[in-house]
This record gives C-alpha cells, sequence and structure tokens, in this order.
C-alpha cells in the first residue's frame, strides 16, 4: 500500500512541473487566433480586438495560449514576438517573463 502511495505521489509532484522556454508567434486575441491561425494578415484585427478589450493571447505553432501579463502582451498587439515565460502544466498558458518583437 505505501508503494502505491508513493507512486501516486510521484506522478501528482510530476504532473504539476511547469515548463520554462521562449515561444516564437503572434500576439492576438483568441477569436482572431482561431480564425485566422499565425501570421501577420491579421495584424490590424488584432490590434481592434485587443485594443478594445480583448484578451491577449499568443498564437505559435497551431496552438493558442493564455497569457497572465496581459499589460506587457496588449502592447505587441498584431506583431509577431519572442515570449520568455513558463507554461502551465496542462501546456494551455504561460506566465510571461519577457516579450520581445521577433527579428
Amino acid at each position: 500500500m505505501k508503494k502505491i502511495a508513493g507512486f501516486c505521489l510521484a506522478i501528482f509532484a510530476f504532473s504539476t512541473l511547469a515548463i520554462a522556454g521562449d515561444w516564437t508567434g503572434y500576439i492576438a486575441d483568441a477569436s482572431c487566433a482561431a480564425k485566422r491561425g499565425e501570421d501577420e494578415k491579421h495584424a490590424a484585427c488584432a490590434k481592434k480586438c485587443v485594443g478594445g478589450g480583448a484578451a491577449a493571447v499568443l498564437a505559435s505553432g497551431g496552438k493558442v495560449y493564455t497569457l497572465d501579463n496581459q499589460e506587457e502582451a496588449k502592447k505587441f498587439a498584431g506583431e509577431k514576438v519572442v515570449l520568455k515565460g513558463t507554461a502551465s502544466s496542462d501546456g494551455a498558458s504561460i506566465k510571461v517573463e519577457s516579450i520581445k518583437k521577433a527579428e
């Protein structure tokens, strides 16, 4: 019984680990990112929607990530960026450390 409890505890510990890294993609709102994917063609739409109060997200590698630092992310609406941060254990959101315009 102790082995099973230990195994379950180990699985739980590893499942809550966050993943640090860099992502390259576009800052958009969730609606634009879901409909149009990731490219500069939707920049005007993203700027309008994010400027109008929609939450900023990162579209990267075919995924859409929610971002914790909305104030910083909104500065880059519609732009291609390199975002540094830590992804949640489920991979759906990123805790933002920094965002810079991609070259």
